[in-house]
């Protein structure tokens, strides 16, 4: 296996930056990490204040993002971690990811939470990824 440098990208070409204490994503050889995602826009604001179909999709939207910043496609995404704030929307989120993942889904875990880290966020995710 050919050795690659570590790359730790805080600022995404899409998607919002950070504060430069983590990264979005972090990309090792054939192995992409991508950081829990929310339903942020490239300015930090929330979309879909209360609506989670939308956040929910915004958040796919930004991981599908990373993902694609980092040279993956959808069928590279191995796994997903979901933590969302109610089981309640356990139904709308399956009916969205099969939209994003219908041939090729990764495994994935979903987690209720009593919250994220912005009061108003309803749902967030992670993911890993080979290339």
């Amino acid at each position: 296996m050919k050795y690659e440098q570590t790359i730790r990208i805080t600022n995404p070409k899409k998607g919002f930056s950070t504060d430069g204490t983590w990264a979005q994503y972090t990309k090792k050889n054939s192995l992409l990490f991508i950081s829990g995602q929310v339903s942020l826009n490239n300015k930090g604001e929330i979309v879909g204040k209360g609506d989670f179909e939308i956040q929910a999709k915004q958040t796919l939207d930004n991981l599908m993002s990373m993902l694609e910043e980092g040279g993956g496609k959808p069928e590279d995404l191995m796994l997903i971690n979901v933590y969302i704030t109610n089981m309640k929307y356990r139904p709308i989120f399956a009916k969205i990811r099969e939209a994003y993942f219908r041939k090729n889904p990764p495994a994935s875990t979903i987690v209720e939470v009593n919250r994220l880290f912005m009061d108003d966020l309803l749902i967030e995710i992670n993911g890993i990824a080979i290339l």
